[in-house]
């Protein structure tokens, strides 16, 4: 490899830089803020006052705290894609920090070709100086694919670090594109830390390649394995019903640095009620509260049931499942595996523990809980924030795995997250849209794997179950005395949107969580499939593939709540068309033969008047779809032809619109193909 990064300018690179020894903790190297992005360890050690992270995201503006009258305004206001904190000069302030501190990821959905330039420690001439799209690698950036990359879901995704010592300020021209966010540490006054330049690349090019190898290929070893003598637990046990097994009990002090386990399913008939009904409990010191209480399948960051994938510390393969999380005790530390089920679950274990490295009294005490809409805000203008995560205490917030339930739509999130940490009023985090949390975009439902994020199931069309994660390690969110952590839910449970979710964090020892184990029914069947049946013998609108579209825009849309009944509870919509605007569909057909076909539409007061065709024969007459309610059309019958099997071509165009209406919208919920002798 011969190219470093042109997103810094620089050409050359070192191959044998040296390794720095470990300085103190107030004086922190490049290397050194190159390791913090994958030390697990590092995240049991507790924060000290000073330590804080946050976000600048293009949020919605309009969204505010008013101090006044103590209540949120616009607080789900939702133009996330442009906000800025002021003009400057004609440019506009994208963030702005006091130092020291790091930024460790940039994100973005659409960056574009105005540029983005970072300034740092009030320097006249920016450190960095590029088109938005050049921060992800879209001029031709090759040299880290682990840590400048576009997913396959779409979100653009910069992991090197920027630290800084004084100040950071980031200014965007004009044509930037849209949706941003930057994620950034902000260390104790009195850190040193060095200010980057683009000379970094290359004269910490081993450590960065490093990295890049953790986070990409080395994925499913452990990135921090201990400098101290490991002993290993090895056992294959089978839980009962309603029995509880202690796998291991450990005398400390010691730090538990991997657990795995592997799932005997021969003879399992619902996988996905197995890992549910069986829990996984931890209690560290004697405790009586266990601090680990997840369903065992959805402690390893995924569910319900085996998800395939291999993220940083938590993973699901063919051979296994595998949690690198650090798990430091000062006098014990027991696991427990818990089957409320109806059947044995057969499970081969393993444990990995170490000497610790620092005193207990610098570390917290590793906690995973999973819950569902347990803690959600008193306040009834914050009705749509959904808890991940309450703590009291001192600690971290270190991550989240998300399950989703959506039956119905094509889409669950669009929420924000947002973090209040020690109080705060307004969020320090606060971001852009649920999938922009989990650092990919625009509602994409492709399943991709990344170290630090994932979208690990997907039912198709976000539908059905869906499970995503995202992993905060050099972005952990420290808290001194409390943190509250929420993503906007936007549907509500009736319809039904379920979320259920494992949060991991670090509390100092002695400070406990609120959360108590939930009912097995609670987690295994308590998500009820919805009433929503396709017509017999349709071809569902939603489902046609577009060939080409002369104007407007196309998706399906969810239509269960509007009065009236839609086939499997969708159509396909064509929002913002012309007259004159013509979509062309693939339409197959099966065998050969003459059928009557017959279309089924929507129709509103802003629909047009659409005319179809079939491999550019007329079908029927012109359909008005202007209707001063949303409805469904009935069936209309377009005519008879001959058809042979294979695919054809179906057209629909606008041919102008009812004077009362106000569009040109059109909505087609199926067709048939009702065979004729």
């Amino acid at each position: 490899m011969n190219l470093i990064l042109a997103f810094l300018g620089f050409s050359f690179f070192a191959t044998n830089a040296p390794v720095a020894p470990k300085p103190p903790a107030t004086a922190l190297t490049y290397p050194d803020l190159i390791r913090r992005v994958t030390d697990l360890e590092q995240l049991a050690v507790l924060p000290v006052k000073g330590e804080t992270c946050a976000q600048w995201s293009s949020y919605d503006r309009k969204s505010k705290f008013d101090e006044a009258t103590g209540k949120y305004v616009d607080w789900f206001a939702n133009g996330d894609g442009k906000g800025f904190i002021r003009e400057e000069n004609g440019k506009q302030v994208m963030a702005e920090m006091n130092g020291p501190g790091c930024i460790w990821r940039t994100w973005s959905a659409t960056p574009e070709k105005g540029h983005v330039r970072i300034f740092l420690d009030g320097a006249e001439q920016p450190a960095i100086d590029l088109s938005f799209a050049d921060y992800f690698g879209s001029g031709g950036l090759v040299g880290f694919p682990a840590l400048i990359y576009k997913t396959a879901a779409n979100g653009f995704n910069c992991r090197i670090p920027i630290p800084y010592q004084k100040s950071c300020k980031i200014v965007a021209d004009q044509g930037w594109g849209n949706y941003f966010q930057f994620t950034y540490t902000t260390f104790p006054a009195g850190t040193i830390v060095p200010t980057f330049t683009r000379k970094f690349i290359g004269q910490y090019f081993a450590e960065l390649q490093d990295l890049d190898a953790k986070m990409g290929a080395g994925l499913g070893d452990n990135p921090s394995p201990p400098e101290g003598k490991e002993k290993t637990i090895a056992k294959t046990i089978t839980v009962q019903p309603h029995e509880t097994v202690c796998v291991a009990k450990i005398d400390g002090p010691r730090a538990i640095t991997s657990f795995k386990v592997k799932l005997e399913t021969n003879g399992l008939d619902d996988v996905e009620a197995a890992l549910r009904a069986v829990t996984l409990n931890m209690k560290w010191d004697g405790e009586s509260k266990a601090s680990v209480w997840t369903p065992l399948g959805d402690f390893f960051g995924t569910g319900p049931g085996i998800n395939i994938y291999k993220s940083l510390m938590l993973g699901m393969t063919a051979d296994g499942f595998y949690s690198y999380w650090y798990m430091p005790f000062e006098k014990s530390g027991a696991i427990e595996l818990i089957n409320e089920g109806g059947v044995p679950v057969k499970l081969a274990c393993e444990i990995a523990h170490a000497p610790l490295s620092q005193p207990t009294a610098q570390l917290g005490r590793f906690h995973a809980k999973w819950h569902r809409d347990a803690f959600l805000p008193a306040e009834p203008e914050r009705d749509m924030d959904w808890t991940m995560l309450k703590a009291a205490g001192r600690g971290r917030f270190c991550g989240v795995a998300l399950n989703v339930w959506n039956p119905r739509g094509n889409w669950w999130g669009e929420g924000d997250e947002k973090f209040f940490v020690d109080g705060e009023k307004f969020p320090s985090t606060i971001g852009t849209g649920s999938e922009d949390y989990f650092s990919y975009a625009w509602s994409s439902a492709t399943l991709f794997y990344q170290a630090l994020h994932n979208q690990t199931r997907n039912d198709g069309g976000n539908r059905g179950h869906l499970s995503v994660n995202r992993w905060h390690v050099a972005d952990n969110i420290p808290f001194q005395s409390q943190f509250e952590g929420c993503i906007e839910k936007y549907f509500l449970n009736a319809r039904p949107t379920l979320y259920d979710c494992v949060v991991y964090f670090y509390q100092a020892a002695g400070d406990s969580d609120p959360y108590e184990p939930q009912a097995v029914s609670e987690r295994i069947g308590f998500y009820p499939k919805p009433e929503i049946q396709k017509t017999e013998g349709s071809i569902e609108g939603e489902d046609l593939r577009v060939i080409e579209k002369s104007s407007g825009d196309t998706s399906p849309q969810d239509m269960n709540h509007y009065k009236g009944k839609w086939s499997d509870g969708r159509h396909l919509f064509w929002s913002h068309a012309q007259d004159g605007g013509k979509l062309k569909l693939a339409l197959p057909v099966k065998t050969s033969g003459r059928f009557e076909i017959v279309a089924a539409m929507t129709k509103a007061k802003d629909y047009g008047i659409v005319q179809f065709s079939l491999d550019g024969e007329k079908l029927g007459q012109p359909f008005d779809g202007f209707n001063d309610e949303v409805a469904p059309s009935g069936e209309i019958k377009l005519g008879i032809r001959e058809l042979s099997a294979g695919e054809h071509k179906l057209t629909l165009e606008f041919t102008g619109k009812n004077p009362a209406a106000s569009g040109f919208f059109a909505g087609l919920d199926y067709l048939k193909l009702v065979p004729q002798k």
